[in-house]
């Protein structure tokens, strides 16, 4: 018999069964992948696979093994296994964070994607295989590179100095440093609107959307830190641009290989980070694709709405979500930029892809396919309503609101989003702010520097000072 019978009113009695589930889920919820989290080192352990695949058999297809195994059986196991939305509850979630075994797991891919890069350039420098098996090796090592290059997303946006180092080291190899600027401090600032070169647009096929996105982003990361640089009165060219010093990481790198190991690794380290590159922005081709921030106003000035979970694909296949550090599930990635991957949570208002991002971005390298799958769901999205869509055109203006209260000058304002905190007697010096830069003088489309969803606007009044 029910424990719950006879209490009387049947849906109250329900709805305090639900309640006490709750408050059971959040004393006693555990991780349920949290073994899983570990088998994403299987993508940097795949260069040892093929390679040593490729000694015992002589089959030059386990030099391939990188797309092979990302884009055919990823996609295979994200269908068989389906989708999983479990996610910690309000008060699981300090805990979780602080669990130091989802942070080794990122650390530990850094080492197996070195060690396998050098391993790999050293059997393409020494002669044996075939002209097909070197640029096999060399995609594969840029599978890895590029999944690398999500793992320096992961990193780069927590506020750890080390886990910040960690994420310009991982995007050595891929040549790639300029991410580090751009993801952070332009795209999540501009995200799923016309001015953001990482979110595509409705009808944009991959092909087109990849030569604006890299040389997009490449402008707005030099631009971004040239800002910075120059609150500071420096110019651009000088050794702690952080652009220039992740890619002098890269020189080190790419340099010391041919070196050692002959100029014919070149074309070789080439093809491997544009494959890098390639799968990155394969990713973010989808995660936005034709959504659009409305723009509104506020007082006298116009802007675009907050990022909410309507501006991001989301996705919660099994497979993907391990490997990717749970990045499809983009809409509270957007939300809380600096919440560690094994907390993020799955959003019900988000909308979401047909299947996993290895799945998703096969269908993007085939444009016409992309558009028979996705514009459909762009168009019942918003309703029918293309003009609501990212067609690379800013929307008019909505109706105007009630201007945000302002804050003069206080002696100290909070993020409300991520927490960052800026004390007007230390000012942020990294982001060119002198101290005694008092609230008033800050540009008011300054925006967090931890999370980039926050604007000067939102910003509230600090209970505590650091």
């Amino acid at each position: 018999m029910s424990i719950w019978a006879g209490v009387g009113d049947s849906s109250l009695a329900k709805k305090d069964h639900r309640s006490y589930r709750v408050a059971m889920s959040q004393t006693q919820w555990h991780d349920p992948k949290k073994a899983l989290w570990a088998v994403g080192l299987v993508v940097p352990s795949l260069t040892f696979i093929g390679i040593g695949m490729h000694a015992l058999t002589g089959w030059g297809a386990w030099l391939w093994i990188g797309p092979l195994f990302v884009l055919g059986t990823v996609p295979i196991i994200d269908l068989v296994a389906g989708r999983d939305t479990e996610g910690p509850p309000d008060d699981a979630i300090a805990a979780l964070e602080a669990d130091r075994y989802y942070r080794w797991v990122t650390y530990l891919y850094l080492p197996l994607q070195y060690i396998g890069f050098v391993l790999g350039c050293f059997v393409i420098a020494r002669g044996g295989l075939s002209t097909s098996e070197s640029v096999g090796l060399a995609i594969t090592l840029g599978f890895v590179g590029g999944i690398g290059i999500n793992t320096a997303h992961e990193l780069g946006h927590k506020r750890e100095e080390n886990e910040r180092r960690l994420a310009k080291v991982a995007l050595a190899q891929s040549g790639y440093g300029h991410f580090y600027i751009e993801h952070n401090r332009g795209h999540h600032v501009r995200v799923a609107t016309p001015e953001d070169p990482a979110s595509s647009r409705l009808g944009e096929g991959f092909y087109r959307y990849w030569w604006r996105t890299v040389t997009g982003s490449l402008a707005s990361a030099w631009s971004l830190e040239s800002r910075r640089l120059s609150l500071r009165d420096r110019r651009a060219l000088r050794w702690d641009n952080d652009i220039l010093s992740a890619w002098l990481l890269t020189a080190v790198l790419w340099l010391g290989l041919l070196a050692w190991l002959g100029i014919g690794l070149l074309p070789y380290v080439i093809i491997q980070a544009l494959i890098a590159i390639t799968l990155l922005e394969a990713v973010n081709y989808l995660e936005h694709y034709g959504l659009l921030r409305q723009r509104v106003t506020s007082g006298d000035r116009v802007r675009y709405e907050r990022v909410d979970a309507s501006h991001s694909w989301n996705s919660n296949n099994v497979a993907t979500n391990v490997l990717l550090y749970h990045l499809q599930r983009h809409s509270d990635h957007h939300a809380n930029p600096t919440r560690r991957y094994q907390a993020l949570r799955d959003e019900p208002a988000a909308p979401v892809l047909p299947t996993g991002y290895a799945g998703m971005i096969l269908l993007a390298l085939i444009p016409p396919l992309w558009r028979r799958v996705m514009d459909p769901r762009v168009a019942a999205h918003y309703g029918g309503d293309l003009t609501r869509a990212n067609r690379g055109i800013a929307p008019e203006p909505a109706e105007a609101t009630a201007a945000t209260q302002r804050l003069r000058d206080p002696s100290a304002v909070a993020c409300p989003g991520c927490g960052y905190t800026y004390v007007a007697a230390l000012g942020d010096l990294h982001e060119g702010i002198a101290p005694g830069t008092p609230w008033s003088s800050i540009a008011d489309d300054w925006c967090c520097p931890d999370c980039g969803v926050r604007s000067k606007q939102d910003f509230t009044l600090a209970a505590n000072l650091p």
